[in-house]
């Protein structure tokens, strides 16, 4: 059989899970299909100027000549008066590191007089990005302009029609080097070469940005007679479906959810049949298997087979693409039955015969390893004497949080509670601001982030004291709170301690999330005994009673995801200080949750968990059953069990099939919604010994890693369902369904995928798990971060040419990956090494410059390696004692694995991807050195072979771009030995191929492709 490419192509699912038939412009956050992370900010307009999108860049009004007036069309609307010089400004700082940029709303011109200016972005009137709909001095017609002081490019067409409401839209795409300009839903004209990129007119502080809507940032000129509506500002290029699809659903007062899709958005590279697909363009043939499984179990199928290539080629394993039920009916009895896969690019068709047996559910394992506290092991300079990327990071970290005040992240607590701020004190922007109904979730990451930081700077005592001051700060004022609640207010009065009995707020007949300074209900005695949250207890009786995630005050933003960051960062302190206020104010909490949740029925609770955002509780099952480990109280883990994602664990109330079954039942599904659940089910396993947990945990993973994973080891992203924070429609489909345009793999998710991993690795110790952890660790955590500040990513761009967006580099604003960040860079040895339970072995994980107090035996070991810069490490251990050493082979080590101990070659059988046991009585100064020469190897995406990342050893390589682009960059190498045609100095990890720089991700700051399209010869 030979082997045919195919002809990939890019079809888009019509999916939805629900559609809104009512009034198009709320102000909700649901945006015509579009996934919300590719929104910067939206302003309806309808009586006052706030930014309904989570980002909360509010908008300010300047001068008086304005009103919010009745439309027939669109309710009440911004009204600029004749001769008014009123317009709306929007904060500099929300346009940062963009790449791209649309910008669309209503505008309803009141004069055709040429000048007025629709919007304006710049830092002065030489270097600007602006609309005037019926044109500028000198020029008529409505035009979009993109000008860096002489350069300048315009796209124009006739004047947009006056005395009417018109949609318009301009779109800067810097890839594709294109202006264009939309009337009502229509491409009126598209220009393309333009030779400019967003920087070029943007000041990347932040500082000297203005964004004017309604004149030109020129002296007092381009003043607006007009009405408007509904402006939205978008960080991607929309596509002509895109913006035909944001006017057709105002005009039909209807909208889409963020996860629908309706037909091709956009065009992405297709590839002809014609186009190799890596090795499988020399596939001879391929292994069939057979398996087994249990009755109830769908089988573990390997991703990869063994396979024999044409003219001698060794090459890897075949990437096979089998079919995922959605249910388990396939095993419901014994018997013998088929499953044929597929391989991309060929017409193989690999068979595996599974035969299911009337067997016992498969086994799961104890608790075989403890982690060290976070203080027994430092980071140390590398062979040189030089920091590493991880002390670079770390130290960033730890003086941005040394600069931080803790009454900031205090400041939304204490507004809740109706009481005063202490001098100095400043709210946090973003999604910690005034109105943003998830505010407190950062101050439950700066919990976590200042006892890290404070057990990781032993090697400095006032910074050390310094978080020791934050932190009482923090806890003392959060027990404080907490004590008010439910308990009869200064003076006396009624209360309400029963958290099941809390009414509406005073003068209120139902509960809202109104959390605006006139409108936030601050009656703490009535809140139940315990509660303490950054906001008041509405949100989370509104999820029970069906509300929906959104901006408006009926709907509600993830109040149990908050929560758990909150309880999370308490338990930290309590653990790793011993401070008991803490432990105090999560029991209070803790049961608080239980009093409501234990009464409401299942049903409610399957539809709760699986509300999209709304239903987010991170990891609230985790943070429950730790409690539980914690105190031994059996409500606490009653309560955690309460929070089981039932439809993805089990499939249904039945536990008929889903993840504990082996049934894939994310995809589609928001992944960081969903990630943390599955650390709560390792918790869970933890402290119940139910082996559905452990089957959960594990074959998610599994699922993840192999079927969502990009190769910098973050998952999801999708274009199909399109928001860049779900799984994909389908899985093992990233060419497909994946790339999303806004950016992918959200920092956040792996910080949780991370999580997991080294939970799983406690329970059993595959090398496949730290092989994944090194990945994470290198490719998307250290390269989450700005080069000179602790700004970091959200979302990691890894289209060609892409540029990474870094943010809050002065801590004062907070995304989800922005607090997780603070965690990430405080922790950054803490799987290096593990224990065994009993104190017998050490395992040694990664190959990270650092020191070990192994306190319990007495035992220091020192790590010496420049590593990823050399290809060893040595180990000198101090003290003495007979240990099992546990040394991670891993499996990108194909060239060898050698060890000698005190200079002597010792004979051992390593394995990549297995641990390597050296187990001897070990004397003071005994030196182990490892050594595992490092080669280039693929990895390539599953569906689409040819598009592949290029690694040598662990480390990711990334093309250096000069400019931006549409198409895969393409490079040719040898199929018979992969570094051939690539130079460069492996100690300074900087190559090149064909003159074209490569350099590590994690060192990457400007344009990058990290996907190639990969031919071999």
């Amino acid at each position: 059989m030979k082997p045919k490419a195919h002809l990939l192509k890019i079809t888009f699912l019509f999916f939805t899970l629900s559609t809104l038939n009512t009034f198009a412009q709320t102000g909700d956050q649901i945006l015509d299909g579009i996934g919300e992370t590719g929104l910067i900010a939206r302003y309806i307009l309808d009586g006052d100027t706030k930014d309904w999108s989570r980002n909360n860049w509010q908008g300010t009004m300047n001068g008086t000549d304005f009103a919010f007036v009745e439309d027939e069309q669109f309710g009440k609307v911004l009204s600029f008066q004749e001769g008014s010089q009123s317009y709306l400004s929007i904060p500099g700082y929300s346009v940062i590191g963009e790449e791209s940029l649309s910008i669309c709303g209503w505008i309803y011109l009141r004069s055709d007089q040429p000048g007025q200016h629709f919007f304006d972005l710049g830092t002065n009137g030489q270097s600007h990005f602006r609309a005037a709909p019926m044109g500028i001095i000198g020029q008529n017609g409505y035009l979009g302009q993109m000008q860096h002081e002489a350069d300048q490019f315009i796209a124009s067409a006739a004047m947009a029609p006056a005395y009417r409401w018109n949609h318009l839209a301009v779109v800067m795409n810097v890839p594709a080097q294109t202006l264009s300009i939309y009337l009502n839903g229509q491409l009126l004209k598209e220009i393309g070469d333009v030779a400019l990129e967003f920087s070029d007119f943007i000041d990347p502080s932040g500082d000297n940005n203005q964004l004017f809507i309604g004149r030109s940032i020129v002296g007092n000129t381009g003043y607006l007679d007009a009405k408007l509506h509904d402006l939205r500002i978008y960080r991607i290029p929309l596509s002509a479906q895109q913006v035909l699809r944001i006017h057709n659903n105002a005009m039909k007062v209807e909208e889409a959810t963020v996860r629908t899709r309706k037909g091709d958005d956009e065009d992405f590279p297709a590839f002809s049949e014609s186009t190799p697909q890596l090795y499988n363009s020399y596939l001879k043939s391929i292994t069939n298997i057979q398996v087994e499984t249990v009755v109830g179990f769908l089988p573990r199928l390997p991703r990869h087979l063994p396979a024999v290539y044409h003219k001698g080629i060794k090459g890897p394993q075949v990437r096979v693409l089998w079919p995922a039920p959605t249910d388990n009916s396939p095993v419901w009895q014994p018997g013998t039955y088929t499953i044929t896969g597929k391989v991309p690019g060929t017409d193989f068709t690999p068979r595996a015969t599974v035969t299911v047996k009337e067997s016992p559910a498969p086994a799961t394992p104890d608790l075989q390893l403890e982690p060290f506290a976070l203080e027994q092991v430092s980071l140390t300079p590398n062979s040189d004497q030089e920091a590493t990327k991880f002390i670079e990071n770390r130290d960033k970290f730890i003086a941005g949080l040394v600069e931080t005040n803790p009454d900031d992240f205090l400041y939304m607590f204490r507004n809740a509670f109706g009481q005063e701020q202490p001098a100095g004190a400043k709210p946090l922007r973003g999604w910690d601001s005034q109105e943003t109904k998830l505010r407190g979730h950062a101050s439950g990451h700066y919990l976590t982030a200042i006892v890290q930081a404070y057990a990781s700077t032993g090697y400095d005592a006032e910074l050390r004291a310094g978080f020791a001051q934050k932190m009482d700060k923090m806890v003392n004022t959060l027990y404080e709170l907490s004590q008010l609640s439910g308990s009869a207010p200064e003076g006396g009065g009624d209360f309400i301690a029963d958290p099941a009995k809390v009414i509406p707020g005073p003068g209120k007949s139902d509960f809202d999330s109104d959390l605006s300074e006139e409108g936030i209900r601050t009656d703490y005695w009535n809140w139940g005994k315990g509660f303490i949250s950054a906001y008041p207890p509405d949100q989370f009786i509104m999820l029970e009673n069906g509300a929906k995630y959104g901006r408006d005050d009926a709907k509600i933003w993830a109040p149990y995801y908050t929560l758990h960051k909150i309880l999370a960062g308490l338990m930290d302190i309590y653990e790793l200080t011993g401070n008991e206020k803490a432990l105090t104010i999560v029991e209070g909490m803790g049961d608080w949750v239980h009093a409501r949740l234990s009464h409401v029925p299942q049903a409610t609770l399957i539809n709760m968990w699986n509300r999209y955002i709304a239903g987010e509780f991170g990891g609230m099952n985790e943070a429950m059953a730790r409690l539980y480990r914690l105190t031994g109280k059996g409500k606490y883990l009653e309560t955690a069990r309460l929070f089981d994602n039932i439809k993805m664990f089990y499939g249904d109330a039945d536990h008929s099939h889903g993840l504990a079954k082996n049934v894939d039942m994310f995809r589609v599904l928001h992944a960081n919604q969903h990630i943390p659940q599955i650390m709560g089910a390792i918790e869970l396993y933890r402290v119940s010994n139910t082996p559905d947990y452990y089957h959960i945990a594990d074959n998610f993973w599994t699922k993840a890693t192999n079927d969502y994973m990009y190769s910098i080891g973050g998952v999801a992203g999708a274009r199909n369902p399109a928001n860049a924070e779900c799984f994909t429609t389908e899985p093992a489909a990233l060419y497909q369904h994946g790339f999303s345009a806004g950016g992918q793999n959200e920092t956040c998710a792996t910080y949780n995928m991370l999580k997991v991993t080294r939970k799983l690795f406690l329970f059993d110790q595959r090398a496949e798990l730290m092989d994944y952890y090194e990945r994470g660790l290198y490719n998307h955590i250290l390269a989450s971060v700005a080069e000179d500040s602790p700004a970091n990513t959200y979302h990691v761009p890894l289209r060609p040419g892409a540029v990474k967006r870094f943010g809050n580099a002065g801590m004062g604003g907070f995304t989800c990956c922005n607090g997780t960040a603070l965690e990430s860079s405080t922790k950054l040895q803490n799987s290096i090494y593990f224990r065994s339970a009993d104190n017998q072995s050490l395992y040694v994980n990664l190959f990270i410059p650092s020191t070990l107090n192994w306190t319990e035996e007495g035992i220091t070991v020192k790590q010496e390696t420049s590593f990823p810069h050399e290809d060893r490490t040595r180990l000198t251990i101090s003290g003495a004692g007979a240990v099992e050493l546990k040394v991670r082979v891993p499996s990108w080590a194909t060239n060898g694995f050698l060890v000698t101990i005190n200079g002597k070659k010792e004979n051992v059988v390593a394995e990549p991807g297995t641990y390597l046991s050296l187990h001897r009585a070990w004397k003071d100064g005994d030196v182990i050195e490892l050594q595992m020469p490092f080669g280039f190897h693929l990895e390539p995406i599953m569906d689409q072979q040819n598009i592949a990342s290029l690694f040598y050893g662990p480390v990711l390589l990334a093309a250096q771009e000069t400019e931006p682009r549409e198409d895969w960059r393409q490079i040719t190498l040898k199929a018979k030995k992969l570094g051939k045609r690539i130079k460069g100095d492996p100690e300074k990890l900087e190559f090149t191929i064909d003159g074209l720089a490569f350099k590590p991700f994690y060192e990457t700051y400007g344009r990058h492709s990290v996907y190639l399209d990969v031919r071999l010869k």
